[in-house]
């Protein structure tokens, strides 16, 4: 059974940084695809950012590229989303996925292609 937890969310102004974690136990995690999405009230889940078994390659969407990084530490199996120079708009519940999926735009960023998610965490920035 894989499990994700997410931690790392809060409350902050505009401008600031935020890290979040994705612990992850279970299964083999160093050859799964990670990603993170996010979900505002009232809208769709939407991709955020993704990264390849080993790390090496990853997307991010066009509304958070140059802000957030995602990064592995496998031997630690987790997951981070370093995220600068946050906006009001980047307010959300944040979540982990991973999978056994293709790696390529297409899979990638929908979030269907994924076989388990964390619960979430809030992250609110304040204008």
């Amino acid at each position: 059974q894989v499990q994700l937890v997410e931690s790392g969310g809060g409350l902050v102004q505009a401008g600031a940084s935020l890290r979040l974690s994705c612990a992850a136990s279970g299964r083999a995690f160093s050859i799964y695809t990670m990603g993170w999405f996010r979900q505002a009230p009232g809208k769709e889940r939407e991709f955020v950012t993704a990264v390849n078994w080993d790390g090496g390659s990853a997307y991010y969407a066009d509304s958070v590229k140059g802000r957030f990084t995602m990064s592995r530490d496998i031997a630690k199996s987790t997951d981070y989303l370093q995220m600068n120079s946050l906006k009001p708009e980047d307010t959300a519940v944040y979540y982990c996925a991973t999978g056994r999926l293709p790696w390529h735009s297409d899979y990638v960023r929908a979030p269907e292609h994924y076989d388990h998610w964390g619960r979430g965490t809030q992250v609110t920035v304040s204008s």
